[in-house]
C-alpha cells in the first residue's frame, strides 16, 4: 500500500488505547511502534501528552515538548524518505485530537531542508 501522508494524536485521545497509532513518541523522545500497523494510506503519529491543557497564549511551546517534537520530525522525515511520499503531508486525527494547542508551528517538516 502506497501511504500518503501523516496521521497525528495526541495520548489523551479517547480513541488511543494502544491500537491508534503506529509510533508513540514519549515525553522524553522514546519511540514505541505499535504491535500492529493501522494498515492504512496513513502513518499514525501518536505524541505522549494533553495539547488541550496548555494555554494559548504561550508563545513558545513547554520545553519538555522540545524534544519529543524534534525527534517526531526525524520520525517522520525517515518515514517519509523510506516510503517514498512527501514529508509535508501532516494531518490532525480530528478537531479535538491532537488539541487546540499542538505546536504545528513547531513540527515543521521540509523536504528541501529536512526537518529542524
Amino acid at each position: 500500500m502506497q501511504m500518503q501522508g501523516f496521521v497525528i494524536h495526541h495520548s489523551i485521545c479517547p480513541t488511543i488505547n494502544g491500537k491508534g497509532y503506529d509510533f508513540f513518541v514519549c515525553l522524553d523522545g522514546t519511540i514505541i511502534p505499535a504491535v500492529e500497523t493501522m494498515q492504512e494510506p496513513y502513518i499514525h503519529i501518536c505524541l505522549e501528552g494533553n495539547f488541550h491543557s496548555y494555554s494559548t497564549k504561550i508563545k513558545k511551546w513547554p520545553s519538555m515538548h522540545q524534544e519529543q517534537i524534534f525527534i517526531a520530525q526525524k520520525l517522520m522525515f525517515a518515514l517519509a524518505a523510506l516510503y517514498r511520499f512527501n514529508p509535508d503531508q501532516v494531518f490532525s486525527h480530528t478537531d479535538l485530537c491532537p488539541g487546540a494547542t499542538f505546536p504545528w508551528n513547531e513540527l515543521v517538516i521540509s523536504e528541501k531542508d529536512g526537518y529542524h
